[in-house]
């Protein structure tokens, strides 16, 4: 299970965008273009920060250059059980049963038989909402 991942000119980015730097998927956070040189092109200043591990990265690059961006698979899953920070879903589509991270603004909220969305993102699931009939 890995994600897709499609590539993008760095100068078409905005803020909120997702991008792939030293292999996180990470959201951006700020943008900042230089004018051109005599001899040279814009430079572009990205800071974004990861979706997952949630640090903050940096990359410098040529405007016309193009940059990795995640694709983003959004799916549902009920929750079968919670142990600690961890609760053990299975894919609505799928199936599929497996583990994930409850984040801290879900803490308390969720309970077994609830139907979440969760986002595949290159090698990481990551839980993101609690879904209201």
């Amino acid at each position: 299970m890995t994600g897709e991942i499609k590539r993008r000119s760095i100068g078409s980015l905005q803020v909120g965008n997702y991008i792939v730097i030293d292999g996180a998927a990470c959201t951006v956070s700020n943008i900042q273009i230089s004018r051109p040189g005599k001899h040279g092109h814009a430079k572009v200043r990205l800071d974004a920060v990861g979706i997952v591990d949630g640090r903050k990265r940096q990359i410098v690059m040529p405007g016309h250059d193009e940059i990795d961006v995640p694709v983003i698979d959004k799916r549902n899953a009920q929750v079968l059980s919670i142990t600690g920070d961890t609760a053990q879903v299975m894919d609505s589509e799928t199936y599929e049963t497996f583990d994930l991270v409850i984040p801290e603004d879900l803490k308390g909220e969720l309970s077994e038989g609830a139907v979440v969305v969760y986002w595949v993102i290159l090698k990481d699931r990551v839980m993101k909402q609690i879904k209201t009939a």
